[in-house]
């Protein structure tokens, strides 16, 4: 954007300074800035509707911490964090301004304002760097500094430098730097309205400085517009927005740590690795630099791998080598990490090293760089004063818990549920569970409504971030079972009609026993399984609502009509789903093979909460058999569903019709839901698929055999058994079933061993390479063994 110089304000009058966000370099230059200008007013980029509560922010808390500001309607939720620390230049113009005597302000729009999520990516990070967004010029600097990242850029430019006393010369710099980035391109929506409402701030104070000058400290993205909008336009204070009506609102200060504020933990703004940056702040760059060093080969030791001295003199001797060789006074935070991975690291690596890109660090990654960027990342953690006020929801949660007995339990906690004080504090386990507080972490209990588990267990787990937790948690309601019925309401308003989510979900909300708000959470649910797009995620939530429907004991929502309301929409559903599915592709679908179990149950067994009579439900059925179109294990479900009804279907008539390659899959689909009809291995079904298999060429078979298994293995141990015994008697043979269900090894490596050694004996049979047993007959046919039948190739196998 073009700037008119001469109409911007005079360094007398505002006096700007673009930073970068934890940067300490940044903090030194403002609080220089603020003792030599003595400024009336020091104006901050943040949310302006924390002003009313600056004097809470300055309290003596342990850094770092954050600004959690929150927003909910019922179109959309708006988390944000503005984070700060010791050497955050935010921080240090609010302490030193303060000092001072000047008036400080956040100027920058409140964390939930629209402005926020017009940015790409959405605001959950107020500091989310501009740069960050325009890389290019950036990435065309690292270009002609001959450096990886923007980050080693910014310390060669900025942090470690020849003369960190040179005030002036780093203004300089950090103007020509931010002015490049910027450059000419427009900022975006949310951008331009942060910068107009930030510049309205600026005029308002300019116009009431009393001669003395104001300070201006934002992101140096935005300092060459707030600038040129300073110039011109009206000089009243300007309103902070408020939440529109129906709208839930607000900020509270929670405690922060490194570990949150590091980029390689997955933080999108400013410097990464706090603990090193907390060290260069502390004692300076030479310092920082033997200090990471240390730390590295503590943690290092302390997790048992080797680090002899010698090594430490070599990598300290090679990052001071690369500092020398990339021009830098002092070695730079990689000139160290770069030295140690050079003198500690002798395996080759699968990717590069992580400093020299942004971003999280990939899954096995090696575990010294790990540990290498653990130590920069430090493991400092904030704390909140005790004068801090917090909202209600951590006053409440503190209160029950003591009533519990589950303040301060160390030991593993054990609940009757069928004991109603072993309920309660099972509910509020649950509710702090699904909250994502930390404390406990349960270890046993129900599975699902129909599990016949009656206790629970819950171990102590560490508690670091609780009380951040909770504040943040705070933004869902001021009292725990709200809190936690919020939230689940918010999690099936994202899952929308994606049915994976919704059976935990459904689960969740029983086990929170969150009241009448779980009613209308059950009421949602039963709107949403009537547009489930797919059948298997589909029956996981009809299985668990007719689970709680049939079986609960404990929870109370037994025979209840919501989740009747869930069960019949998601057998209608299910039934639709059924029907219009087709495919011609191969396999076994165990969902919708469970999906289409769960159908038949609630028909049978909750005939009171499903408004379709069983005859229709076996007519669709019967449609669904017979559609040629769909998946063969889905018509032999279908097929096994209308049996079980009490339908017409006839499954030994159906399976004489299919072919070879499909009867594995269409008899899992069968036996998945009709397996009790099916006899046990005594009807005339498995004499049927007796005869079938026993014609089957030796080859076919092979193809066949592992569908067949898997088809099998829906028959408990002991049905199997009854299977064997009834093919036993049925060709009047002696032996133990069970022992004929034992094999020395897997049936299909068998089966793959003797097709080899066909194809071998055919092999050598038509190179004349054979020599015959001395059974056979070396013309004519072969002279059967006395114990092998001869009605078919695979009788007696």
């Amino acid at each position: 954007m073009a700037a008119d110089a001469a109409a911007a304000p005079s360094p007398d009058t505002a006096h700007f300074i673009g930073v970068r966000h934890h940067s300490p370099a940044c903090a030194r230059l403002v609080a220089r800035a603020i003792a030599t200008l003595r400024p009336a007013y020091v104006l901050v980029e943040g949310p302006a509707d924390m002003n009313g509560r600056l004097d809470e922010l300055l309290l003596e808390h342990r850094l770092p911490v954050a600004v959690f500001s929150h927003y909910r309607d019922e179109a959309r939720v708006a988390t944000s964090w503005a984070p700060l620390c010791d050497y955050s230049p935010e921080w240090i113009a609010l302490r030193d301004g303060r000092a001072a005597g000047a008036e400080v302000r956040f100027i920058d729009l409140p964390a939930w304002h629209p402005a926020f999520t017009a940015r790409a990516g959405g605001a959950a990070n107020r500091y989310a760097d501009a740069e960050a967004r325009y890389a290019e010029a950036t990435a065309r600097l690292c270009e002609r500094f001959s450096v990886d990242s923007v980050d080693a850029l910014w310390d060669g430019l900025f942090e470690v430098t020849e003369d960190t006393e040179d005030i002036e010369g780093l203004q300089e710099r950090l103007d020509a730097y931010f002015d490049l980035v910027r450059g000419d391109t427009e900022a975006d929506a949310g951008d331009r309205a942060r910068e107009a409402y930030m510049a309205s701030w600026v005029r308002a104070a300019v116009a009431r400085r009393g001669g003395r000058p104001v300070l201006v400290v934002t992101g140096g993205f935005h300092r060459p517009a707030l600038r040129t909008l300073a110039a011109e336009g009206t000089t009243d204070w300007p309103e902070v927005p408020e939440p529109p009506e129906g709208a839930l609102g607000g900020s509270f200060l929670v405690p922060y740590s490194f570990r949150q504020l590091d980029a390689f933990g997955g933080y999108q703004s400013g410097m990464p690795s706090p603990g090193y940056y907390q060290r260069l702040w502390e004692s300076g760059a030479e310092a920082a630099a033997g200090e990471l060093t240390r730390a590295v080969a503590e943690r290092l030791r302390g997790r048992g791998v080797p680090v002899s001295t010698a090594a430490l003199v070599a990598a300290r001797a090679l990052a001071q080598g690369l500092a020398l060789m990339r021009g830098h006074p002092y070695e730079t935070r990689v000139d160290v990490l770069d030295g140690l991975a050079g003198a500690l690291i002798t395996d080759d690596l699968d990717r590069p090293l992580p400093w020299t890109t942004r971003g999280t660090l990939h899954a096995g990654t090696h575990p010294v760089v790990a540990e290498m960027v653990a130590a920069c990342t430090g493991t400092a953690e904030g704390r909140l004063h005790p004068g801090t006020p917090l909202p209600p929801l951590v006053h409440d949660v503190t209160e029950r818990l003591a009533r519990l007995g589950l303040a301060d339990a160390e030991d593993p906690v054990r609940l009757d549920l069928t004991d109603p004080g072993g309920l309660e504090r099972s509910r509020v386990l649950h509710r702090l569970r699904v909250l994502g507080i930390p404390g406990f972490t349960r270890v046993s209990g129900p599975a699902d409504g129909a599990d016949p588990v009656f206790t629970e267990r819950w171990e102590p787990s560490p508690s670091a971030g609780r009380e951040a937790a909770l504040i943040e948690a705070g933004a869902y309601g001021a009292r725990l079972e709200e809190a936690a019925s919020v939230l689940l309401a918010e999690r099936a308003r994202t899952a929308g009609t994606d049915a994976g989510p919704l059976a935990g979900l459904l689960f969740d909300a029983v086990l929170c026993g969150v009241g009448p708000l779980s009613a209308d959470l059950l009421d949602t649910l039963a709107d949403q399984v009537g547009q489930v797009r797919e059948l298997g995620p589909l029956g996981e939530v009809l299985a668990t609502a007719l689970g709680l429907w049939r079986h609960d004991r404990v929870f109370g929502v037994a025979r209840g009509p919501v989740l009747g309301a869930v069960v019949a929409g998601a057998v209608r559903r299910a039934l639709w789903l059924a029907e219009g599915l087709h495919g011609s592709g191969g396999g076994v679908d165990l969902g919708r093979l469970r999906a289409l179990t769960a159908v038949r149950d609630a028909l049978l067994y909750a005939p009171e909460a499903v408004p379709i009579a069983r005859e229709a439900a076996a007519e669709a059925a019967a449609r669904i058999a017979g559609d040629p179109g769909a998946p063969q294990d889905l018509r032999g479900a279908a097929c096994g569903l209308g049996w079980a009804l009490g339908g017409t279907a006839d499954p030994a008539a159906t399976v004489r019709a299919l072919a070879p390659d499909a009867l594995g899959d269409w008899l899992a689909g069968l036996f998945a839901v009709a397996r009790e009809e099916v006899g046990r291995g005594e009807g005339p079904l498995v004499d049927v698929l007796d005869d079938i298999v026993a014609a089957m060429p030796e080859d076919t078979f092979f193809a066949a055999l592992p569908a067949l298994r898997q088809a099998f293995a829906f028959f408990p141990p002991r049905e199997r058994e009854a299977v064997a015994a009834h093919l036993l008697e049925r060709r009047g043979r002696a032996g133990s079933a069970r022992s004929l269900l034992r094999t020395t090894a897997d049936p299909l490596r068998l089966a793959r061993a003797k097709a080899l050694e066909a194809t071998v004996t055919d092999l050598l049979t038509r190179h004349g390479l054979r020599t015959p047993r001395p059974d056979e007959h070396t013309t004519g046919p072969r002279t059967p063994r006395p114990d092998e039948h001869t009605t078919g190739p695979r009788a007696g196998r």
